[in-house]
């Protein structure tokens, strides 16, 4: 239980109202209850605002209510941001118990920090090496020579070939598949397709997040590289020879076809499809379903099939709207 002062330090927010109010819960704002705390991070809700029973309420400070609050406010910069790092603040500790489980498989040249859980039926290679304090759910294939740094969270029936690396706090999320061959084959002269080794395989580094069932293939030579701080999603499909910098966000079912080099705080949205042998710059904005064809500069924001510069797309958008009538002016001219 914390005030609503000693809520208000963690988040550096400025009060308004009774700063004694006890807090015992968090809640959305449409279901909260006295006791509780929510946000307003979106003015959708804001007619929530006057009909919730919250004990109190984290608000932007540009917010000006249009009539009387009997809630104690809490006004920060950022309401999503202050409400995701109470919930920090609040979530249990995560401590790892040392276990190998009498079901696991762990090769006798392979070495396990003492300090590490390893679930039931999970099979560990020759040469792989389980770092510090890390959990390894039942059910987790680990190749020959993989490297697992310290602190790594491998959730039920994750699977990591051969060779590759994963970095420290990494979290990787059930039926994900690391280090699978990229699709990598070549046409003969009678059409028949004969498949190229893939030697190389993947680095992920530091702080990277990668949800259920998504695959990054391994390169054909070299490295797929994931960079520190990324945040995949579920169902998304990295190619081989993939390079991604550092701290990007891409939403579920994207796809990125080989050897593009992506660089760092990106977003890209649910579903893109990024071509093969392309470069994304920096800080650019790429729409859900976007299918990009060309390298993306630093910065740009695009949308569309293939993908545009937003505005361009949605002037065009417009236009395709009013297509129906203005065929049909088109047609009445043609008449008269």
């Amino acid at each position: 239980m914390l005030t609503v002062a000693e809520i208000a330090k963690i988040i550096q927010g400025e009060i308004f109202g009774d700063e004694n109010v006890e807090i015992k819960s968090i809640a959305k704002i449409e279901e909260a209850k006295p006791g509780d705390i929510t946000f307003l991070g979106n003015k959708h809700y804001e007619k929530y605002l006057y009909t919730t029973r919250a004990s109190a309420i984290i608000v932007p400070k540009s917010f000006k209510p249009d009539k009387e609050i009997e809630n104690v406010l809490i006004f920060v910069d950022n309401p999503y941001l202050a409400f995701t790092q109470l919930l920090i603040y609040l979530q249990p500790a995560s401590q790892v118990t040392p276990y190998i489980s009498p079901t696991a498989f762990i090769h006798d040249k392979a070495h396990v920090d003492p300090s590490s859980y390893v679930g039931h039926f999970t099979i560990i290679e020759e040469g792989a090496r389980v770092g510090k304090h890390c959990m390894i759910y039942p059910q987790v294939y680990i190749g020959k020579n993989v490297t697992i740094g310290d602190h790594v969270i491998l959730y039920p029936g994750v699977k990591i070939y051969s060779e590759c690396q994963i970095g420290n706090n990494c979290i990787i999320h059930a039926g994900a598949v690391i280090g699978a061959d990229g699709f990598g084959f070549l046409p003969n002269e009678n059409g028949e397709y004969i498949k190229i080794p893939q030697l190389g395989n993947v680095i992920i580094e530091d702080d990277v997040e990668i949800g259920a069932n998504t695959t990054i293939d391994r390169s054909t030579l070299g490295s797929t590289k994931i960079g520190k701080g990324t945040k995949l999603d579920n169902l998304i499909q990295i190619g081989h020879n993939v390079e991604i910098g550092q701290h990007n966000v891409m939403a579920a079912q994207v796809g990125i076809a080989g050897s593009t080099k992506i660089g760092s705080h990106n977003q890209i949205g649910g579903q893109v499809g990024i071509a093969g042998h392309l470069k994304i710059g920096n800080k650019c904005q790429i729409g859900a379903q976007s299918g990009v064809i060309r390298n993306i500069e630093d910065g740009e924001i695009v949308v569309g099939a293939p993908a545009m510069p937003a505005k361009k797309f949605f002037k065009l958008h417009v236009l395709y709207l009013k297509l129906e009538e203005i065929f049909k002016k088109i047609e009445e001219l043609e008449k008269k």
